[in-house]
C-alpha cells in the first residue's frame, strides 16, 4: 500500500493501531513522549521486587491475540498467560470473607455456604450478565457507534429493541439490589463500575455486563506479568517494521488542505498520509490542535476515576490472599459521594491488592510479596494531595491491618507511590483519569470521543479516551475500529 501513517503515543491502543495498520502495509511511525512504550502499561523495579504500574487485570485475552493473528503471527511466540483459578477474594467490615472461583458453580457454593444465601442467585445473575454483553456488547464495544452504517446492519438492527429493557434507564446499583437480598453481593457487583471509572449508583445498569468477562470468560495473568503485554505488541510492531521515536513529544498535528498531514514533534516534521492520536483527546485538542474548533460538548464531560497507588515490598506471606483481592468500605454509597460529588477520598476507602508474586515467584525476593495496593481517586483538580496521601496510607494501613488481622506497615520495606498527579504527567491522561470520561450516563457511550472526526479528515483517535473506553481490552477494541475505518477509507 505504501501509505504512511504516524501515531502519537505508544500506550496499548497505539501499539496495537501500529500493528494492524503495518500488518495492512502502512509505513508506520510512533512518537512518544516517555523514553519508554506502554503508556500506562508499565513496571516499576526496587529493591528486587517487581511491579506492574498500571493496569493489573486481564481479561477478554482473545483481543489482544487477534493483533497477532491480524499480522500471521502466532500470539504464543510472544507471550503466554494462564487462567486463574480465583478472579478475587473480597473482604467485609462485618468479617465475612469470599473467594470468587473462576469456576462459577463453585462461586455459587460458596456463596451458599458463607452468606446462607440460594447459590442459583449468582448462576441466574451471571447468566442474565452474559446475556446482556451478548445483545448489547458487541454493538458498543466492537463497533464505530458514530457511523451510520453500523446501525444499519442487520445484527444491530436485530439487537436494537432489546437495549432498553437491558438497563439503560436504570442504575447498576439498582439492578444489582433487584438481583440480590444480601447487600454484601450488592456491593460486590457494584464494584464492577469502577473497572471503567464510575460510579454504581450513577451509571446505567447495561454495566452489569462487566462481571460476565470476568466469571463466565475468565480472569488471566500474563507469564512474566502484565507488563508482558507492553512488551509483546512492542516486539511485534519492530517485527512489522514500526519505527519507533522515544522522547519526543508531540508539538502540533499539522494540516494541508483542511486534511491532517503529518506531526511536528521536537523540531522534526514528520509528513503522514494519516495520523492517529493515542494521546487522551482533551490536550490532544488544546495541545496539538489549537487552530481547530473543539467538540467542547464532548471535552466537558464528566471525568472518570483515577487511583492513588503505593507499591510495597512485603516481608512474608499472606495466605489469605490471592492475586487480586478487595478489602471494601463499610459505606459504599459514601465513597462513591466523596470520590464524584465531592472530589475527594473518603477516610474509609475500598482498598484493592493485587499481588503478582503469588503466580510469579520472582516478582519478590524469597520470603516476601510485592504488594500493588490501589484506592480509587478522584480526577486532579488541584485537590491538596500533600495532606491527602499521608492521610489515606493511614486510612489504608489501619483496614488492612484491622481485616486482615496484621501489622502490615512494620512489613513495608520499600515503597513508591503514584496519584493522579503523577498519571497525568506520565501519561497525559487529562486530571491523571484513568479511563477517559466516565460512564455515569445513560448517553455517555455515545458522549464519548469517536475515532476519527469529520472536521479533519485523515485524522483518527485511539486508546482509552475515546470510544469504547479504558482498559486493556478497550483499547485493544479501539484499535481495532480505528485501523478497520482507516482501511475501509484506502479501500474505497
Amino acid at each position: 500500500m505504501n501509505k504512511t501513517a504516524v501515531i502519537i503515543g505508544s500506550g496499548v491502543g497505539g501499539l496495537a493501531t501500529a500493528c494492524r495498520l503495518a500488518s495492512r502495509g502502512f509505513r508506520v511511525t510512533v512518537v512518544e513522549a516517555n523514553t519508554y512504550p506502554g503508556g500506562k502499561l508499565t513496571e516499576i523495579s526496587s529493591s528486587g521486587f517487581r511491579f506492574d504500574a498500571g493496569p493489573s487485570l486481564f481479561t477478554m485475552p482473545q483481543f489482544l491475540d487477534q493483533v497477532f493473528e491480524a499480522a500471521g503471527k502466532n500470539p504464543r511466540d510472544y507471550y503466554r498467560y494462564h487462567r486463574l483459578e480465583k478472579s478475587c477474594h473480597y473482604f467485609f467490615e462485618d468479617g465475612t470473607y469470599l473467594e470468587a472461583w473462576a469456576d462459577v458453580q463453585k462461586f455459587s457454593l460458596e456463596v451458599e455456604t458463607k452468606l446462607g444465601l440460594r447459590g442459583q442467585e449468582i448462576l441466574d445473575y451471571l447468566q442474565q450478565s452474559k446475556e446482556i454483553y451478548e445483545s448489547a456488547g458487541h454493538i458498543f464495544l466492537e463497533n464505530s457507534l458514530h457511523r451510520w452504517d453500523t446501525w444499519l446492519r442487520a445484527d444491530v438492527l436485530k439487537a436494537l429493541p432489546k437495549i432498553p429493557s437491558l438497563g439503560l434507564f436504570s442504575s447498576m446499583h439498582q439492578r444489582n439490589q433487584s438481583s440480590f437480598r444480601d447487600p454484601r453481593l450488592v456491593q460486590l457487583f457494584d464494584r464492577y463500575a469502577t473497572y471503567n471509572g464510575s460510579n454504581p449508583y450513577r451509571a446505567p445498569g447495561i454495566l452489569t455486563s462487566i462481571p460476565h468477562l470476568e466469571f463466565n470468560v475468565g480472569t488471566f495473568l500474563p507469564e512474566g506479568g502484565m507488563h508482558t503485554i507492553t512488551q509483546a505488541l512492542y516486539q511485534l510492531a519492530t517485527d512489522l517494521g514500526v519505527k519507533f521515536h522515544f522522547n519526543l513529544p508531540a508539538d502540533k498535528i499539522e494540516t494541508s488542505d483542511g486534511r491532517a498531514a503529518g506531526v511536528r514533534a521536537g523540531g522534526k516534521y514528520l509528513e503522514a498520509d494519516i495520523v492517529v492520536s493515542n494521546l487522551d483527546v482533551y490536550p490532544t485538542y488544546r495541545k496539538l490542535l489549537p487552530h481547530l474548533a473543539a467538540p467542547e460538548k464532548i471535552l466537558a464531560q464528566e471525568r472518570s476515576s483515577s487511583a492513588l497507588i503505593f507499591y510495597w515490598g512485603v516481608s512474608g506471606s499472606f495466605p489469605q490472599l490471592d492475586v487480586h483481592n478487595i478489602l471494601f468500605s463499610a459505606d459504599y454509597p459514601r465513597e462513591f459521594k466523596h470520590l464524584f460529588d465531592d472530589h475527594t477520598l473518603t477516610d474509609d476507602p475500598t482498598v484493592y491488592i493485587n499481588i503478582t508474586s503469588k503466580k510469579e515467584p520472582t516478582d519478590a525476593p524469597p520470603g516476601a510479596e510485592n504488594w500493588f495496593v490501589m484506592i480509587n481517586a478522584p480526577a486532579n483538580q488541584g485537590q491538596d494531595w500533600d495532606n491527602l496521601i499521608p492521610a489515606a496510607r493511614q486510612h489504608i494501613v489501619r483496614k488492612i491491618n484491622r481485616l486482615l488481622h496484621t501489622n502490615v506497615e512494620s512489613r513495608i520495606r520499600c515503597e513508591q507511590v503514584l496519584d493522579p498527579r503523577s498519571i497525568e504527567q506520565k501519561t497525559g491522561s487529562f486530571r491523571g483519569s484513568l479511563y477517559g470520561t466516565s460512564s455515569n450516563n445513560r448517553m455517555a457511550a455515545f458522549l464519548r470521543h469517536p475515532n476519527f472526526t469529520r472536521k479533519i479528515p485523515n485524522l483518527f483517535f485511539c486508546g482509552g479516551s475515546v470510544h469504547p473506553g479504558g482498559g486493556i481490552p478497550l483499547c485493544l477494541m479501539s484499535a481495532k475500529i480505528t485501523s478497520a475505518l482507516i482501511a475501509k477509507q484506502f479501500a474505497a
